[in-house]
């Protein structure tokens, strides 16, 4: 029986069109040897698994081979080639300098680089890991990797490039290794799994691929894992099972439930994914990725950042249009911060189910809040006109509006003057809010009552109420009333009337803030601002509505506010910098000055 290989190994790149997801550095590299431009040391640094030493192995070999292609590529007949294949050349030696970090070690290979190659031209050593050299190691190393014989050629592969001296990073070409792309992987994959004589469905190579986090060698380790798992024919729902991975349908319903205001069902599937043994903070981390992709499907330009199935590519689009921008936006913001509060929360499950509460909620708020204006708008739309021989049926349309649903009572109790004042107002007003509410008035015979039935939601009565307040400037009432105005009342008035300008918060704290004056002739206030400004904006919007309180609250009719500005002689200087602050301490309290001298300190 054959001795099996894993995967990572057995399909390991041997010469630069093999290389996976490097090919910017294989074109670099192999120009370099084209032009017979060889540095003397190079650094190869990336994330675990993208191919840096299998990239170095193979610039090993190819500058090495005695008969390389046309493109550059080791021939992999001659002795170079079968020595480095059969592991027993001299040309290329390999450290590893996580077990190797010492200065010792590092002596060992400066001794050795000064011995010319056997076969080839050129003697590589590649020393993986090597940020885990210790500071003394660098440092012995530093004038080996400067100016090495000619023969020599250093090749350093690290995972962590900023543990690295600069000292070191200045002698030495950079090379960055990226991430391998999901499409990359699931071609690679795919490959070897026919070579294999394995059938493997295309979402199961987007699982393995998304799961591998851009390292080939972690993907071709998951593959081996679900062929010992499935055996040759390997199906999505096995994948998922083998891998640990949560399944994407369980998103696609918690989101669907979310749409639908059911936060029950949603904290059903929640309790599901528990007794699964899925980590929570693993499904809130899933439901964010996932919020992310419906949010690329929003735009065309974007959703080239699906990397997955084109059948669960679909399905993303198909609910993605199924939502608001500014929906997504706030699930993903409150996903997020569940995220960041879940390690210090006491009590885990109760903040990520309470976080599904919330995705229930966002709609129907952003639902309501989009009916609400439409339907508080009056529609532009022309009152009927009141038939002349029936007189009694304005005066019904007004009483109607005027009556609260469910109060028919207060109907009779209009009087007809006060219904005939605002008429065509009224019936106007009453036309619009009925046409906004998708509904139509019906007649009523004259001399009959109208009785609603009391229902859910916003009453018309109350609509029309707000669709007919003016402000006070406008309904300012005639006091006819001439008592005696006293400071003391004055002010218990002036502190009212504060308390009432809630629409205007800078008004109120400017009468707060003013103490009124009462002139000689007993009616007129004083209404002192600190500028023309403030001066200007009373008297054009407020004046009329602060005299008519007044009038009414002191029960005078000729009270009048004059509105005047703080002669800048008046207004008194408040410090506002340390020095100032530092000198009104000394005018009001001069015992602080002799504490001062006494400790010799300074106030400032």
């Amino acid at each position: 029986m054959e001795k099996f290989i894993v995967s990572a190994r057995k399909y390991r790149p041997n010469n630069f069109l093999s290389l996976v997801g490097q090919d910017s550095i294989a074109v670099t590299l192999k120009n370099s040897i084209k032009r017979d431009q060889l540095a003397h040391a190079y650094l190869f640094c990336g994330p675990r698994g993208v191919g840096k030493t299998s990239t170095a192995r193979i610039f090993a070999k190819t500058i090495n081979c005695m008969n390389p292609g046309a493109d550059l590529e080791p021939c992999g007949e001659c002795e170079s080639c079968l020595s480095f294949a059969q592991g027993r050349s001299y040309c290329i030696h390999e450290l590893d300098a996580a077990s190797n970090n010492s200065v010792d070690d590092i002596r060992l290979l400066t001794e050795k680089v000064m011995i010319p190659p056997q076969i080839g031209k050129y003697s590589v050593y590649i020393i993986d890991e090597v940020h885990m050299l210790s500071s003394a190691a660098f440092n012995a190393f530093l004038k080996t990797l400067e100016e090495p014989p000619a023969h020599a050629i250093f090749i350093l592969a690290t995972t962590e490039k900023h543990k690295i001296l600069p000292t070191i990073l200045s002698r030495c070409q950079t090379y960055d290794f990226n991430r391998i792309s999901v499409e990359d992987i699931v071609k690679n994959i795919s490959s070897i799994a026919k070579q294999e004589g394995v059938k493997i469905d295309l979402e199961s190579l987007h699982v393995i691929a998304q799961k591998a986090d851009g390292a080939m060698r972690d993907a071709l380790t998951l593959f081996d894992q679900c062929v010992a798992f499935c055996g040759t024919e390997i199906e999505y729902a096995s994948v998922i099972r083998n891998l640990n991975v949560l399944d994407h349908e369980y998103y696609f319903n918690i989101m669907e439930s979310a749409l639908c205001g059911n936060f029950a069902k949603s904290l059903l599937l929640f309790d599901e994914i528990l007794s699964k043994g899925f980590n929570a903070l693993y499904f809130i981390t899933g439901l964010s990725s996932h919020l992310r992709n419906l949010l690329v499907c929003k735009d065309a330009s974007t959703e080239k950042l699906l990397e997955m199935a084109p059948a669960l590519a679909q399905r993303y689009k198909d609910q993605s249009a199924k939502m608001s921008v500014r929906y997504i936006y706030e699930a993903l913001g409150h996903t997020v911060k569940c995220e960041s509060d879940y390690r210090a929360s006491s009590n885990q499950r109760l903040l990520v189910e309470f976080l599904l509460v919330k995705l229930a909620q966002v709609q129907q708020a952003q639902v309501a809040a989009a009916v609400a204006p439409q339907t508080a708008a009056p529609v532009q739309q022309a009152a009927p006109a009141a038939s002349s021989g029936s007189p009694a049926a304005a005066p019904s349309m007004s009483t109607a509006a005027q009556v609260e649903v469910g109060q028919p009572e207060q109907a009779a109790a209009v009087e007809p003057a006060a219904a005939q004042q605002g008429e065509a107002k009224e019936a106007a007003t009453a036309t619009n809010v009925i046409a906004a509410l998708g509904s139509k008035e019906p007649e009523v015979p004259a001399g009959e009552k109208i009785v609603k039935k009391p229902q859910g939601g916003i009453s018309i009565s109350s609509i029309i109420k707000k669709a007919q307040s003016v402000p006070k400037t406008q309904q300012q009432e005639t006091v006819a009333g001439n008592e005696l105005v006293t400071m003391e009342k004055l002010k218990e008035a002036w502190t009212k009337m504060a308390q009432t300008q809630s629409q205007y918060p800078r008004l109120a704290t400017a009468i707060k803030q003013t103490e009124p004056i009462l002139k000689e002739d007993g009616v007129t206030v004083v209404f002192k601002v600190g500028n023309s400004a403030q001066q200007s904006w009373i008297e054009k919007n407020s004046l009329p509505q602060l005299i008519g309180f007044l009038q009414k609250e002191l029960n005078n009719g000729e009270v009048m506010i004059k509105v005047e500005v703080i002669e800048a002689a008046q207004q008194k200087k408040v410090p506002y910098t340390a020095y100032e602050k530092a000198e009104q301490m000394r005018k009001n309290y001069p015992q602080v000055v002799e504490l001062t001298k006494d400790l010799d300190l300074d106030i400032i």
